[in-house]
């Protein structure tokens, strides 16, 4: 019988970081399932598909082949066998996934590809609909938040960290952090929003650390 862990979030609350550092602790599976949004966001904007055009995506979501490794505590990515992991991160793929990621069609797809996995092998999978749609019975659910501000000031760090050249401005960061907060909790289609059994943590005073003491003293606890 599979262990499977939820963490849901808004963009930016560190819910990704989070979730490697348990996987690693624990041992388990880390599954990043907004990775493969921005795959097929990626391969659209690559294929020039106009992201209004939902009879192109469908047809590209349901030909593109994604493949997931987590290998040594490295989470990788692949679309029709290329390694995508770091083209997926770009400036242009953040402006656009939340478009993609409203798509029925999409969700339902990569959600079944998900659900398969978890059922593989013990799992730490995070996104936005987790706890509340992929995995509804998952034995833990969290829901890691922060405010915008410190949300915007961790994605700024990311982006100088990826590249020292960028002039992207801190407060355009923040209007994007925004955006797709209203974009991702406003979706027709498993909008953003804490599941009723998940424990909210909100990471805005805490350091990584904290935060991953907290969520096993909570695992030990229920074990």
């Amino acid at each position: 019988m599979t262990i499977s862990i939820a963490i849901d979030g808004p963009a930016g609350a560190g819910k990704s970081t989070i979730a490697k550092m348990l996987a690693k602790k624990l041992n388990y599976t880390y599954l990043d399932s907004g990775a493969m949004y921005r795959a097929v966001t990626l391969c659209a904007l690559d294929k020039d598909i106009n992201l209004a055009n939902k009879e192109k995506l469908s047809e590209l979501v349901k030909l593109l082949k994604i493949d997931v490794e987590y290998k040594n505590n490295e989470f990788k990515i692949y679309a029709d066998k290329d390694d995508i992991t770091n083209k997926i991160r770009s400036d242009e793929v953040d402006k656009n996934v939340s478009t993609i990621a409203q798509i029925k069609i999409i969700r339902d797809e990569l959600v079944e590809k998900q659900r398969k996995i978890a059922q593989e092998k013990n799992i730490v999978m995070d996104g936005r609909d987790i706890g509340t749609r992929v995995l509804p019975n998952a034995d833990y659910k969290f829901y890691i938040t922060a405010s915008v501000q410190e949300r915007a000031i961790r994605r700024y760090k990311d982006i100088i960290k990826r590249d020292e050249e960028s002039d992207k401005a801190f407060k355009e960061v923040k209007q994007e952090i925004d955006r797709r907060d209203k974009i991702d909790s406003n979706r027709e289609h498993s909008p953003l929003k804490k599941a009723e059994d998940a424990i909210e943590i909100d990471t805005t005073d805490l350091t990584k650390k904290e935060v991953l003491t907290k969520i096993l003293h909570i695992i030990k606890k229920g074990e």
